[in-house]
């Protein structure tokens, strides 16, 4: 089964907004819209998405500045919508972590191509990222099947570190215990199987998360878990 892409829109004009919104839904996407700045590296610190539209001319900081800011946290591809048909611009937003951009105004149509092309390079690049992963000071290889913590190896259990490189995979986004059991073992959760908190509780514990209040991998109540990609540091 084919993923849904997840796709935040960050943009002040409603009319444009709610247009870009509505065609990219149709085209089967699960969207998400903020108007300001601020509001946008705030969702991106806790959340993942494949793709972001971010419009570099929002009214309560530079766009510029978001986007690096944005960049710190976030792994997915930033499609940046300018106003200006300055080289300048545009290369100042690019070498600022943009992967592409789209000068407006834009068509809802052009901005779907530009965007399915720049998914199609992200699941490139996940599949070269897929056997390296690296967070802070924290190293997790999946080829060797070793994870690595300050430079010191962490000996996990060969389902502790499958279900260690699962969260990672997905790092920002929220995953249900439904999801983490069926991806694990192949199976639908019952509801009842204790077995995937039993084990993150030991994941916890081995890589210095504090039990009682989790900064790590959270508990996201009634959902399920979230591994912090930008937590992983000191």
């Amino acid at each position: 089964m084919t993923a849904i892409p997840h796709l935040l829109i960050v943009e002040d004009d409603q009319r444009l907004a709610g247009l870009v919104k509505t065609y990219f839904e149709r085209a089967g996407f699960l969207t998400n819209w903020v108007e300001l700045g601020q509001q946008a590296i705030d969702f991106c610190r806790d959340q993942q998405t494949d793709l972001i539209i971010l419009d570099l001319m929002l009214p309560d900081m530079d766009g510029i500045t978001v986007l690096r800011q944005i960049r710190q946290q976030y792994r997915g591809k930033i499609l940046m919508l300018t106003a200006s048909g300055s080289d300048v611009d545009q290369v100042m937003g690019l070498e600022s972590g943009a992967d592409d951009y789209v000068i407006k105004p834009a068509e809802p149509r052009v901005l779907l191509a530009r965007v399915n092309s720049l998914l199609k390079r992200r699941a490139i690049d996940q599949l070269q990222d897929d056997q390296m992963l690296v967070f802070g000071n924290m190293t997790i290889n999946n080829h060797a099947k070793t994870v690595e913590l300050s430079g010191h190896p962490i000996n996990l259990t060969t389902h502790e570190f499958e279900l260690l490189f699962l969260l990672a995979r997905n790092a920002g986004k929220v995953l249900t215990r439904d999801q983490i059991y069926a991806s694990l073992r192949g199976l639908d959760y019952d509801g009842a199987d204790r077995a995937v908190d039993i084990k993150i509780s030991r994941l916890r514990k081995k890589l210095g998360d504090d039990a009682t209040e989790p900064q790590r991998i959270k508990t996201i109540w009634g959902k399920g878990y979230l591994f912090v990609p930008t937590a992983w540091s000191g």
